[in-house]
């Protein structure tokens, strides 16, 4: 027939039509299909404008279905494989603002100044002057008082440094050996009380150094409680006193030995046993390995 539309008459136009779905006579009378060419250019610019779109919320930190993330948390999935997690960059920064020159380490400085000056006021005028006594007195108490603050100031606000570490024990052994030693010079105190204690101190030292591959032997009750008799029993010693005060000083001299000596037979146990665990550790780590 002439004069009927080739769309009305199933003519190519609704065959090109037929793999959308189909488009019903009457819509394609009203609204003509645009030519194939221009379709398939309209969906490969919008595919390119998709494409682009979601590479600017990425780069912007825009996750579909969340919305808006931060740039630093896009970063972190970006480069969770290579970057380590916020809170240890955090904690690193912490440890490394520790300086050498923190109040912790000045207190242990001060201690080891500190020694050279008690020596030279305990043996002021052949040392037997009571005021110079007392001064030395002062200068020993001082020490003490540092020794018990810079471990705690240290702990508690994260100010250990490897300076502090060796600095602060030996600035303890020194104070109480420079006083433990000028006491048995001057006749004071008995030359065996001297050579037991500080065997004992450099003793244990030493065993916790052959130790630590091992492990470490925690600071016990007992040895704060050494550390405590035996510095009030040596500035009972340092300080010029008579009567019962003179008495009084002895019993607190003898509590000190005992606690030294009970203390370090106990660390010298616990080193065995560690040691003795740290081997079995490796050994059966080994074993595990070789089956």
């Amino acid at each position: 027939m002439t004069g009927v539309p080739a769309s009305a008459a199933g003519g190519p136009s609704a065959a090109k039509g037929g793999p959308a779905g189909g488009v019903s006579g009457a819509a394609s009378g009203a609204a003509p299909s645009a030519p194939s060419d221009t379709v398939s250019g309209t969906a490969a610019d919008a595919q390119v404008s998709a494409a682009s779109a979601t590479a600017a919320e990425a780069r912007a930190g825009v996750v579909p279905g969340v919305g808006v993330v931060s740039g630093a948390a896009a970063d972190d999935g970006a480069d969770s494989g290579a970057r380590p997690p916020r809170g240890k960059k955090i904690a690193a920064a912490a440890v490394d603002q520790a300086s050498v020159w923190n109040i912790a380490n000045l207190l242990t400085m001060l201690r080891l100044v500190l020694v050279p000056g008690f020596v030279a006021l305990m043996l002021a005028d052949g040392g037997y002057d009571p005021a110079w006594r007392s001064f030395a007195w002062a200068a020993f108490a001082i020490a003490m008082i540092t020794d018990l603050f810079d471990g705690h100031l240290a702990r508690t606000y994260n100010l250990v440094t490897d300076f502090g570490k060796i600095a602060d024990p030996i600035a303890d052994k020194a104070i109480m050996g420079a006083a433990l030693v000028c006491l048995s010079a001057l006749g004071d105190l008995p030359w065996w009380v001297t050579i037991v204690i500080l065997g004992r101190e450099l003793g244990i030292t030493l065993l916790r150094f052959l130790v630590i591959r091992y492990g470490v032997i925690p600071a016990s009750r007992g040895g704060k409680l050494k550390t405590l008799s035996q510095g009030i029993a040596v500035g009972m010693y340092i300080l010029a006193l008579t009567g019962w005060l003179a008495t009084a000083r002895f019993w607190v001299m003898a509590v000190a030995v005992v606690l030294t000596v009970a203390t370090g037979l106990d660390y010298v146990r616990q080193a065995i046993v560690l040691r003795r665990q740290g081997i079995a550790e490796r050994t059966a780590a080994l074993e595990e390995t070789e089956a």
